[in-house]
């Protein structure tokens, strides 16, 4: 290891138990009540019956349900070296604060507690080689949403919902909320979409139904599907056996595979276009520079002066009107790299010696700030161009 590998600024304990998983997707809904742990469970099974390798991680820290869905509530992971390794059931893995507690015994903590074992979640745990990890979230857009968004590397997010506008609503919210920390949309799912009688054979829509593809049309997402309101999928969660499982002839389990297909096609299609725009390799130079190899193989060179007086925080540049606020005359030439941190999979958190450390810089951004003699060039013509 060289004297720059052991002072690496770089921090790869929160991605490094994410490391060898192909696609990582938040399912969430805005308000609870729509079903989404079921969901999330039926919908991880059913991608493994697709050939899938397929992980869920339960990020409700504070009402854990998937051990009681999976059959497993008295299962207890193994814990060496600081590492927890996942629960194996129904084909899948699965980890959650419910399989670290007794059934009986409340999680009563304050927030920040809660993300430190979200964050131990990430990047505690030995996921291994999966296909697809799903992360069931709680309802609505807090702090947990926020850290997955952040410091996992999201391919895109499901969004559940129920058919009624005050479910809508809330969803919509959720939806955006992932739109505004660019995190992809992989689709909407409406769940309890209409039920269908087994002895007359008529369908009721309870809930109403359609509400949750018209969402997606105008919204312009992906429309993955509707589950129907079916009390097998709800007995099957009591008994810890995913509906899925039994057969893949029933309209539920029909309704399962079918999203699971569009989750697959629609993931993949997100993920090559993440590829194509996403760092190869993101390294510190010996002389202390922020180096960047580009999917296209283009190296940008990023010094840590220029950087700094780049940075569009709230701080730094003024949020009403644009304009810096930050006097760059009071910035040290000699300005180092402390920190470097992924945010999500479009930006980067950069901390400096002189303290500050609240800007995310986008990677189109950066790009955009490339140092290196081509570059600069090219910024210099446009400039006399304009």
């Amino acid at each position: 290891m060289s004297d720059t590998d052991k002072q690496s600024p770089f921090n790869d304990t929160i991605q490094s138990g994410l490391s060898r998983v192909k696609n990582i997707i938040a399912v969430a809904s805005g308000k609870g009540g729509v079903g989404k742990s079921t969901l999330s469970v039926n919908l991880a099974v059913a991608l493994k019956q697709t050939g899938a390798t397929v992980g869920l991680m339960d990020a409700d820290i504070y009402g854990p349900s998937q051990p009681g869905m999976l059959g497993s509530k008295d299962a207890r992971p193994d814990i060496s070296s600081g590492q927890l390794k996942p629960i194996s059931k129904h084909g899948i893995d699965f980890i959650s604060m419910g399989l670290l507690v007794s059934d009986d015994t409340p999680v009563i903590w304050r927030a920040p507690i809660a993300m430190k074992m979200i964050q131990q979640f990430i990047g505690a745990v030995t996921w291994g080689d999966l296909d697809y990890l799903l992360i069931d979230l709680p309802p609505g857009t807090g702090d947990v949403q926020l850290t997955l968004a952040q410091q996992a590397s999201l391919t895109g997010a499901i969004i559940v919902t129920t058919p009624q506008q005050v479910a809508l609503g809330v969803a919509h919210k959720g939806l955006r909320m992932f739109q505004q920390v660019n995190v992809p949309i992989v689709g909407i799912i409406e769940n309890m979409s209409g039920f269908t009688c087994e002895h007359c054979g008529k369908s009721t829509a309870i809930f109403k139904e359609g509400g949750g593809k018209q969402m997606a049309e105008s919204l312009s997402v992906p429309y993955l599907g509707a589950i129907p309101l079916d009390p097998a999928i709800m007995e099957s969660a009591e008994e810890g056996i995913p509906i899925v499982t039994n057969g893949t002839e029933t309209a539920a389990a029909k309704a399962f595979i079918g999203v699971a297909e569009k989750v697959k096609e629609y993931s993949e299609q997100i993920r090559q276009i993440i590829l194509k725009h996403e760092p190869k390799k993101i390294q510190m130079s010996r002389d202390g520079n922020l180096q960047i190899t580009w999917p296209d193989d283009h190296q940008s060179v990023f010094t840590p002066h220029n950087l700094r007086i780049n940075c569009a925080c709230a701080s730094c540049i003024d949020e009403n009107t644009g304009k810096k606020t930050l006097d760059v005359k009071q910035v040290p030439l000699d300005m180092k790299i402390t920190g470097v941190n992924p945010v999500g999979r479009y930006g980067l958190a950069i901390s400096f010696s002189d303290g500050h450390n609240t800007g995310i810089y986008i990677l189109e951004r950066m790009r955009e700030l490339c140092e290196c003699d081509i570059c600069a060039r090219n910024r210099k013509q446009d400039s006399f161009s304009i």
